[in-house]
């Protein structure tokens, strides 16, 4: 029995209980908080409508149609000026950053930058917060991070100056890291491991509908961003309850401490464990076998698809990219998380575009992920990864493009396409998490991780300009471009190999063979479902 599997035994023993609903409620509660902070702009730095204000004193003879700059009579003729000062009149909201900071005309690129900031810096705090989990413990990255999370998005409601609020906002996304969610995934036993990932990852989408009331409640900028700031302050007592990870204590070699968490937790849950000069010597055996320089294969939950192994991964570059077959999938994967976090944060902001009522699409826009998590783990045992996924990019593809050519007077219809766009990209961008870590050989798939989860990031910045500040100039063009990408992602996955029912590739030659042969269900202990499981983190 290798070092993972004592883990996940030992874990198995100790049971489901109290001790680790500490985690899995924490950890979703903190998801739920999440939404409102990422997809801030949507009602703190909207489009709003406004007038030009000439100074006083200037003859004016006309404004300009797009209110940004008018021409006066001067002495030497007729003059073009820039306007500085406008008359904001908006019927949907009372006040925004937009109206305080004067976010148009020539500063309009900052409302999407403001949304932009928080993706864009996430990619930092991503590696960041996993190399300090490896090293330092991800018990004190949770906390660090959650404590700082909180101040930084109680502080931005007391800035006086944009440039400090976007500041904070790139702060902000360094902090939102996944190191909680992974805590919760390392204290799950086996068995339960898909269920408890799944009810972890739906409070996003409550989280997103409570954006969505939140906003029609409350149409100051300043207050909304503290009412749905404040929360995060009910988070931190759990952070010194919780214990830190046993299965890092373990393999870090800090036995003492992992026996003091595991005699906490077995009392808490009312299980029995082995006694404690077993504990330490099978403590001993999963050190020793975790230092070996490959990672296990069936370890990618354990470690974290994205907050773990930022050490492990540095020499693997090369192999990333030594064969064929292993560039057509890191080149596949990267496109295509790159392309779903694009259509699926560019629908998320696109409440102004393809809805007449930004809060009731907010609401129902996290009501569609809602089936899109929780209906892939059945549709993926039955009929593979890669087809569904495909599927689900062609009819996300189909019914985005086909709102370029919906006349915007048809608001129901327009609305009803664009939310059935966003539950197809959500199940896909589920679905792929799982295909690619079966994709991965052992050897390279930490890295290859990191790499996909940048690129997500990466499109996650762009979407907001292509949203907010491309979709006023040509309304039409986003669902082209998210549109068309669906259907590119679609066509990237022709060439990869299913991986249902067959055994996760160790290396590359594994990786070659996987795609050779037509591949046969498992025959081992644990079926495909048990496998998924591993991998649904």
């Amino acid at each position: 029995m290798n070092g993972e599997s004592k883990l996940e035994d030992l874990l198995s023993q100790l049971g489901t209980g109290t001790w680790n609903l500490l985690y899995f409620c924490g950890a979703a509660f903190w998801y739920m908080l999440i939404p409102p902070q990422t997809f801030s702009s949507v009602y703190l730095a909207p489009s709003v409508n406004y007038t030009c204000i000439p100074p006083f004193g200037h003859n004016v003879s006309h404004i300009s149609e797009d209110s940004c700059s008018y021409v006066r009579f001067t002495s030497e003729g007729l003059q073009e000026e820039q306007c500085s000062e406008w008359l904001y009149d908006d019927p949907v909201f009372d006040s925004t950053l937009t109206s305080q900071f004067n976010l148009v005309c020539g500063r309009a690129y900052l409302r999407a930058t403001y949304q932009s900031m928080y993706s864009f810096s996430s990619i930092a705090g991503s590696l960041v917060s996993g190399f300090a989990a490896d090293k330092y413990g991800r018990k004190p990255v949770v906390v660090v991070s959650q404590i700082l999370y909180a101040a930084t998005a109680i502080g931005i409601t007391f800035l006086p100056s944009f440039n400090g609020i976007l500041a904070f906002r790139f702060i902000l996304g360094t902090l939102g890291t996944p190191t909680f969610y992974m805590m919760g995934m390392e204290v799950c036993e086996t068995k339960w491991r898909s269920l408890v990932g799944i009810v972890m990852a739906l409070p996003w989408a409550i989280g997103t509908m409570m954006w969505g009331g939140a906003g029609f409640l409350i149409r100051d900028w300043y207050w909304l961003q503290l009412l749905v700031s404040l929360p995060t302050l009910l988070v931190l007592p759990v952070l010194f309850i919780i214990d830190e990870s046993p299965r890092w204590l373990i393999v870090t070699g800090r036995h003492e401490e992992a026996l003091k968490v595991l005699r906490r937790a077995s009392r808490l849950n009312k299980t029995t464990l082995p006694s404690d000069s077993q504990l330490m010597s099978m403590f001993k055996e999963i050190e020793h076998e975790n230092e070996k320089p490959i990672v296990k294969a069936d370890s990618i939950t354990s470690l974290g698809v994205i907050g773990g192994g930022a050490g492990r991964c540095a020499l693997s570059w090369p192999k990333l990219l030594s064969t064929n077959k292993m560039r057509m999938v890191i080149l596949a994967l990267t496109i295509n998380l790159f392309i779903s976090s694009l259509v699926y944060c560019g629908l998320s902001l696109s409440g102004a575009t393809y809805s007449t009522d930004p809060f009731l699409y907010m609401v129902l826009s996290g009501l569609m992920e809602a089936p899109g998590y929780s209906l892939t783990a059945p549709i993926i045992k039955k009929w593979g990864r890669k087809v569904p996924t495909m599927i689900g990019f062609v009819i996300c593809g189909v019914v985005i493009l086909s709102l370029a050519f919906i006349p915007s007077e048809i608001s129901w219809l327009v609305m009803t396409f664009a939310l059935l766009g966003k539950l197809t990209i959500s199940g896909s961008f589920m679905i792929l998490f799982v295909y690619e870590a079966e994709l991965l050989p052992t050897e390279v798939r930490l890295m290859g991780l990191a790499v996909t989860i940048i690129a997500a990031n990466l499109a996650g910045s762009f979407s907001a300009y292509i949203a907010d500040y491309l979709s006023p100039l040509v309304p039409w063009l986003p669902s082209v471009i998210f549109g068309v990408s669906s259907f590119v992602a679609c066509l990237m996955l022709i060439p990869l190999p299913e991986t249902l029912g067959r055994p996760l590739p160790d290396t590359i030659e594994d990786l070659t063979r996987l795609w050779r042969s037509k591949g046969k269900k498992l025959d081992r202990t644990g079926d495909d479902d048990s496998q998924t499981e591993k991998l649904t983190a």
